[in-house]
């Protein structure tokens, strides 16, 4: 593991908190110093039982690790422990949230100023739709909600709960929603709410949003933007050179500030702990639905409390601090140390993608390469079920070299045009971690052993 920075920086911060509170009265609590050592012990021990998701060379899931800073506000915030449900609950992390979330609008170009967006932190993405989608039906009842076949399973699962039709659309040769299909849907006149999805879990697809949103011009229904994996690479929607999205994924991108509503993950590529979801309205207007009375929680202010525009109740604060202090490090601008972040990882799945295309050993997409930081590849096989095999044992070689890659099933056709609609089992690697650029050669080295062990070549 690297050198941890994060017990020399809690050892100031925790002074200085404990400054705050100096005045009141002394008092200890109860606690057996040895025991709790002897179960950190144990607790250490047994977390030694997972991947190493902070290595570089974890390069399989959506995993990455959050920031030091970011660590280091949780594990001070949790000194106080707030909750974020309201005001009296948690006033300083209360407007820290505030205060992100305001990064995040901005940087969709949501503006606070003109009160043209309502958003707010919540437990997970899937919590984030849930508000999204739960608002749209409320805006549209007993109207459909249509998606890419490729969005994450969440929506058809969060429509079900919200008691909502909906459907899936057809997805194109490079895992986007295909606009003729999603047309088709529309016609009937009777969808309410269209999922497009920039960043889609099995390959990073951006759905297009512009075009989408042509659409709604003419059939008149709301747009949801999932940004959960994708949304900050809008920050880098506009640059060009190395590293930079395609042209139709910065088309994409640039529309964001026309959606209705939106959902990102802090804890995706946002360097935040497990779990910061995030979800914007740009019409605050929607706060309407939210509205309550509770005879106990809102008497310390006459502000807005977080808990009127949320259905989350208890929420944790330490979630907010530690996005708040990332983004006081980090600023979300696009010519920032988090932006080139972005990039690297965005360069090194292209360098990886490009390897894969000049190896006979695999297959790429045939439809290009990746447009986020998501590579995928077939190996190269006589059909689908010997490729699929041959992928499962790279996978495991590579595992015993300690590079983790991920698996995914998805449509032949993707990869060869000819092959039909079946699925084949591919090799996934996520390389959203800034340190994957540098550490590409040595992955390349490990995963081309792997093959030479599996396939003799």
């Amino acid at each position: 593991m690297p050198n941890d920075p994060v017990p020399g920086l809690l050892s100031r911060a925790t002074e200085l908190l404990e400054a705050e509170f100096a005045g009141l009265p002394a008092f200890e609590a109860a606690a057996d110093l040895d025991a709790m050592a002897r179960v950190l012990e144990t607790t250490a021990r047994r977390l030694g039982d997972n991947y190493p998701y902070f290595h570089p060379l974890y390069a399989g899931q959506m995993l990455k690790p959050p920031h030091p800073v970011a660590r280091a506000a949780y594990a001070l915030a949790m000194t106080v422990n707030p909750n974020n449900h309201a005001r009296d609950g948690g006033r300083a992390s209360s407007e820290m949230e505030i205060e992100a979330v305001r990064g995040i609008a901005a940087m969709f170009g949501w503006s606070a100023s003109s009160g043209s967006y309502l958003g707010h932190l919540t437990s997970s993405g899937t919590l984030a739709n849930l508000e999204a989608l739960w608002v749209a039906g409320m805006l549209a009842p007993g109207k459909r909600v249509v998606g890419s076949e490729q969005a994450h399973y969440t929506h058809k699962r969060i429509s079900a709960v919200l008691k909502l039709e909906f459907t899936s659309v057809a997805a194109d040769g490079r895992g986007r929603m295909d606009l003729n299909a999603l047309e088709a849907e529309l016609r009937r006149g009777d969808v309410g709410t269209v999922v497009v999805t920039l960043g889609t879990t099995a390959i990073g697809a951006v759905d297009a949003l512009d075009e989408v949103l042509k659409l709604k011009a003419r059939y008149g229904f709301r747009v949801h933007v999932d940004a959960a994996y994708g949304g900050y690479f809008r920050l880098i929607a506009d640059d060009s050179g190395e590293g930079v999205l395609d042209d139709a994924a910065r088309r994409a991108y640039r529309a964001t500030v026309e959606a209705d509503s939106l959902v990102i993950d802090p804890h995706k590529h946002g360097l935040q702990p497990y779990g910061c979801g995030c979800v914007l309205f740009r019409d605050a207007g929607v706060g309407r639905f939210y509205k309550h009375d509770s005879p106990y929680t809102y008497f310390t202010s006459k502000e807005l409390h977080l808990g009127e525009i949320s259905l989350e109740c208890s929420r944790a604060g330490a979630a907010a601090v530690a996005l708040w202090a990332t983004q006081q490090l980090l600023p979300l601008t696009p010519d920032g140390e988090f932006a080139r972040g972005l990039k690297s990882g965005r360069a090194a799945a292209l360098e990886l993608d490009r390897r894969v295309r000049e190896d006979g050993r695999f297959v790429a997409l045939a439809g290009g390469g990746p447009e986020l930081d998501i590579v995928v590849c077939k190996v190269k096989a006589a059909s689908a079920e010997p490729a699929s095999d041959l992928a499962q044992s790279i996978f495991a070689a590579c595992a015993t070299r300690d590079l983790h890659l991920a698996l995914v099933q998805l449509p032949q056709f993707w990869f060869e045009p000819a092959a039909g609609a079946g699925l084949v089992t591919c090799l996934r690697s996520v390389l959203m971690k800034p340190e994957h650029e540098a550490w590409l050669g040595r992955i390349w080295e490990r995963l081309s052993a792997a093959c030479e062990e599996v396939m003799g070549v």
